[in-house]
This record gives structure tokens, sequence and C-alpha cells, in this order.
């Protein structure tokens, strides 16, 4: 700030001496011009004197003539020479007083410039007495902070120390148990953050497509049952039937050689039936040919690619399956090699209820058992989840799904209750852990429950043709439709018989009988159609 102060200084100074310097200039420059005028005023004067002299000596006319062209030419002289003076006078007037306001201006400036530095030097003095009071405030919060640490160190210490006392651990083994409960907090959170994410992509991004598709499948998808061992796939027409057949079947025998499935092909119209027991093969062979349907190229090299390309799929849908049954179960630790078996249950019914379902279930079940007996609740949900593990294999491997299972988690590293509890859980071996007898339970409850076990065929079909039955029953009722899987009866009347208000109380009717008589999930939609055609000829 001094060397500041002391250039404005030297500036404001050399500025006074410039300004100085300027006026003494043309205080100069003024009396050389009148020096010159007075010349040149002298000069003429000495003509006019010479004139007057050289009109004595010689001849009065030549003379007088003479002296006045003489004297025309002088006063021509002195009155160009007094416009010059003039004009000089104006010029150097001009000077004067521009250079005036010129020096009016800079002084103005200088004055300005005082100000400002003056102010700046004030401003520069009061933030260096706030900075000074400002270190001398973070010094004394900077010291308090170093006595609260080492407050909390010592407290922290001591806590240490007790808790070591208390629960007999040190404080490395402590610490390890802390990171992996804060390590498998973190997993899950990771798992449950991802899937969030997920899920509201999906919702922001296919909302429309997702009711679309929920709704036809609410009201088409088929009931699996027990007896169900065919997966159907629409056409777009039926002269696709042909396409897939080929020349002399050679698309047909490719397509069920290379799936391992058979095509039914019937009077059915616009679709064909797979069949097969093995039900991830079923849909490998479900996927392969709605892709070559949609596709239109139906030849043996075609269907070779697609089918790879839908094993790969079925890889991708397993593995994800697997990922999101262990996020919903809270396993962050299973091994990456049980996935795609585990997985692979997601296609998987056991008399009806869906085997991964029935393992998430049972985790959950098993988990409230143990809390409120107080065990280990990640053992206990471990081991129900994984019981059913070996139904993946059954078809493969001989022996029990039970020992399967337990061959498969003993090979991959689970810990031997957990192994115990799989192959203990339907009595073929004594259970000996109490983990053992809560998967059993689990297992138990789960299958038990209400509508977890579908009903058979048998059942199923029964329950349409009595359906039927109480339609038909109603006077006036032409034909009976059981429609969408039971889920809808459509019934045409006689218009001659039935008129619109008639219809109204046969469809309360028989909604009210299906209701007393009929057990059956969610709801049935009665329809009564009352259709009359006018049909004459002309002659």
């Amino acid at each position: 700030m001094d060397a500041v102060l002391l250039m404005s200084v030297i500036a404001f100074m050399l500025g006074l001496v410039l300004l100085a310097l300027l006026a003494v200039g043309i205080v100069l420059f003024r009396n050389h011009q009148l020096a010159k005028n007075q010349a040149a005023r002298r000069a003429v004067e000495q003509e006019k004197t010479t004139l007057q002299a050289l009109r004595a000596k010689v001849d009065p006319t030549v003379r007088k003539h003479e002296a006045d062209e003489i004297l025309r030419q002088a006063q021509a002289e002195a009155e160009r020479i007094r416009h010059d003076a003039e004009r000089t006078r104006a010029d150097v007037d001009e000077r004067g007083r521009l250079e005036r306001d010129d020096l009016r201006r800079q002084h103005v400036e200088l004055d300005r410039r005082e100000r400002l530095l003056a102010q700046r030097e004030d401003r520069a003095t009061s933030a260096e007495k706030v900075t000074e009071e400002l270190q001398a405030t973070v010094l004394a919060f900077q010291a308090d902070l170093d006595r609260r640490a080492d407050a909390l160190t010592a407290s922290e210490q001591e806590q240490r120390q007790a808790l070591s006392r208390i629960s007999g651990l040190t404080s490395e083994e402590a610490r390890a148990e802390v990171m992996a409960a804060v390590e498998r907090e973190a997993r899950l959170a990771g798992v449950a953050l991802s899937r969030e994410i997920e899920a509201e992509a999906r919702r922001n991004g296919e909302q429309q497509a997702r009711r679309i598709i929920v709704s036809a499948i609410q009201r088409l998808a088929n009931e699996q049952t027990t007896e169900s061992v065919v997966s159907t796939v629409p056409l777009p027409g039926d002269e696709m039937k042909g396409r897939i057949i080929g020349r002399e079947g050679r698309n047909i025998r490719a397509f069920e050689q290379i799936t391992g499935v058979n095509v039914m092909i019937d009077d059915t119209p616009e679709s064909v039936l797979l069949s097969c027991f093995d039900p991830v093969r079923r849909e490998t062979a479900r996927i392969t040919l709605s892709e070559l349907v949609a596709d239109g190229r139906i030849h043996p090299a075609r269907i070779e690619e697609v089918y790879e390309r839908s094993k790969r799929k079925m890889d991708d849908l397993c593995l994800r399956a697997a990922e999101d049954a262990c996020a919903e179960v809270g396993i962050t630790d299973l091994d990456p090699r049980l996935l795609p078996t585990l997985g692979a249950l997601r296609f998987r019914t056991s008399y009806g209820q869906n085997v991964l379902k029935h393992l998430i279930e049972c985790a959950h079940v098993a988990g409230l058992m143990a809390a409120e007996l107080q065990l280990d609740v990640a053992t206990c949900r471990r081991a129900a989840f994984l019981h059913d593990l070996g139904k993946a294999l059954t078809h493969e491997v001989e022996g029990s799904h039970a020992k399967v299972g337990a061959d498969l988690a003993r090979r991959f590293g689970e810990h031997p209750d957990i192994v115990h509890a799989i192959e203990a859980h339907h009595g073929e071996v004594e259970p000996r852990t109490v983990e053992a007898v809560l998967t059993q339970a689990a297992d138990a409850i789960s299958g038990g429950r209400p509508g977890a076990r579908r009903e058979s065929l048998e059942i199923y079909v029964k329950r349409l043709q009595r359906l039927e039955e109480i339609a038909r029953a109603h006077q006036g009722v032409d034909k009976v439709f059981a429609m969408q899987a039971g889920r809808e009866i459509r019934v045409m009347v006689v218009p001659e018989q039935v008129d619109d208000t008639e219809a109204h109380v046969i469809a309360k009717d028989i909604a009210r009988q299906v209701e007393a008589e009929l057990t059956y999930p969610g709801n049935i939609k009665v329809t009564v159609v009352r259709e009359s055609r006018a049909v004459e000829l002309a002659r």
C-alpha cells in the first residue's frame, strides 16, 4: 500500500511539472508572435518613410503615380500582415483555451484518483483489521477443536477398552465384525438401490407398455397346472404353419432335433403347441420359435442360429431371476456358480406352485420364526431359501432333490448346517439342528397355505363344466361359452324369448349362483348377449 501511495504522489507531481512547462511554452510562443508583429509594423513604417523620401526626389507626376502604387502595395502587405497577425493571435488564443481545458480536466482526474486512493487505503486498513480478528478467532477455534479431539480420543479409547472387557473381543476382532456387518448392509443397500433405479427407469420409460402387457396377461394368460407340459406360440396366420413344417417336413424335424422339444401342429387356429417335460428347454424353444415367426425366415441354419441366441437369453433371464431373489431375501454372498442353477427354478413348478417364489416365501417364513425364537435369522433364512435347490437338477442327476441339492450346496462351500437342513427337509435324514426343523416347518407352511398349490386339471375342467351348466339352466339361453380360463362366461340368449330387462336379470342370477356354489380365485365376468337379426330376400 505504501508503494502504491508513493507512485500516486510521484505521478501527481509530474503532472504539475508538465502543466507548468506547458504554461511557460504558451507564454513564450505568444511573446514571439507579438515580437514578429511589431517587427512587421516597423518594417511597414520604414517602407513608408523610404517612399516619401523617393517621392520628394523624382518627378512629381511619376513620383506620385509610383508612390501611389508603392503605397497600395505597402497597404496590401500591411493588411495581409495584420490579418496573419490576427489569425495567429486567434490560433494562439484557441490553443491556450484548449490547453487550459485539458489542464483543468487533468486536475479533476488527479483529484478523483487521489480520493480513490484514499478510499482504497481506508478499506485496506479495515481489511487488515478484520483479517487479524479472523486469524485470532481461527486460532482460538483450532485450539478448542484440538482440546475436544484429545478428549474424544481419550473417551473412545476408554469406551473401546470397556467394550473389549464386556464383550471379550479385542479391538481388531470387533472392528472385523463391524466391518463385515457394514459391508453386508452396504451390499444390501446397493442391490436395493440398483433395483429401485431399474424399476424407476422401467416405470418412467415403459409405463404405457407395462399397463398394456399386464392387462393382456391378466385377460389371456392360462393357468399352469401339474399336468400342463405344453407352451402355446401364437401365429400371425395359419399359412405360417406350412413354413414351420417346411418342404417335406425338414424345418420341423430340424427344430425338434435342435431344441429337443416336440412341435404339435393341429387344427387350433393361428397357434402351435410345444411339448416337453423340461420347462427351461420348453421356454427356450418358445422364444426361438417366436423370434423365427416374427422374422419370417425359417430354415435349419436360421433355426440353429436363433436357438443359440435364445439359450444365451435364457441364461441371462435365469441369472437375473436368481439375483433378484437373493436381493429380496437379503443374501449377498452366495457363490456365483450357484446363481444359474437357482435362477432355473423360475421356470419350474411343484404342484402348480412356482419353485423360486416358494423358496423366497420359505426364507421369509423361516426368518420370522427364527426371530421369534431368538435364533440366527440369517442362517435359518439361508437354509430355507436353498432347500429346494436340487429340483433344478433332478432330471439330470439321479436321486431325490433333497440329496442332489445338499451335494450341490456342499460342493460350492455352504456351511454344514445349511447342507444338513437341505438334505433333511423331507425327513430322508433325521434333522439334528434347529435350522433343519425350521426349514421343514417353513416348507410345510408355504406349500400348505390356501392357494399355494393350484387345482388339478380334472378339477379345473369340472369347474368350467359347472359354469356352463349353471348358465344353461336359465330359461331362454341358447348358447354358453366359458372363456379366458373360466374367468368369463359368454351367454347367448334367444331375442324372441328374452328382452333387454330380462337379460340383465339373467346375468345377475347367474353371478349370484356362481358365488354361492363355486370356489374360484379372482372374479368371473358374466356377459349376456341378446342379438336379433332380420333377413329378407329381394326377388
